[in-house]
């Protein structure tokens, strides 16, 4: 998916979920196109899941339970009905469970700085939260530069 199409696409979600949660949308469209490859990934397309967010957890108002399994080793990730419930699931995410992320939003190298260096990069898993905090602010310029003109 074309970068202008995505934002297009999906930044009436990212707005929505940054006004209920008082998050920028910026930095939501940011990641999501980080985790999903700008739309592309298996995961976004087929189960509206644009964040990576793995099946564990109580349900919510977004999430109902469904879970899908890549053949990623028995990790499981949440299935969407749609693309905005998969937005405001990780806007309600950020906002519970990383709160001071949330609260620097508005300030988008703030922000990858929180998040990177937080609970919801897995070094594990093979992340560099380096690598991840400089991709999230460069992304989020484009975004920024795509959305003005």
């Amino acid at each position: 998916m074309e970068k202008g199409e995505f934002v297009k696409g999906y930044g009436g979600a990212a707005r929505m979920a940054g006004e209920l949660y008082g998050m920028n949308p910026v930095v939501i469209l940011a990641q999501a196109a980080i985790e999903s490859g700008w739309g592309e990934s298996t995961l976004a397309v087929k189960y509206h899941n644009f964040f990576g967010i793995t099946g564990y957890g109580v349900t919510n108002a977004y999430w109902h339970g469904g879970k899908t399994d890549l053949g990623s080793g028995g990790l499981l990730f949440r299935r969407y009905d749609t693309p905005e419930h998969s937005f405001l699931d990780f806007a309600r995410l950020v906002f519970t469970a990383y709160p001071q992320a949330a609260a620097v939003s508005a300030y988008p190298a703030a922000y990858a700085q929180e998040i990177a260096y937080s609970r919801y990069i897995s070094e594990v898993n093979g992340d560099n939260r380096a690598a991840y905090r400089k991709m999230l602010v460069s992304i989020a310029r484009q975004i920024q530069l795509l959305i003005s003109n």
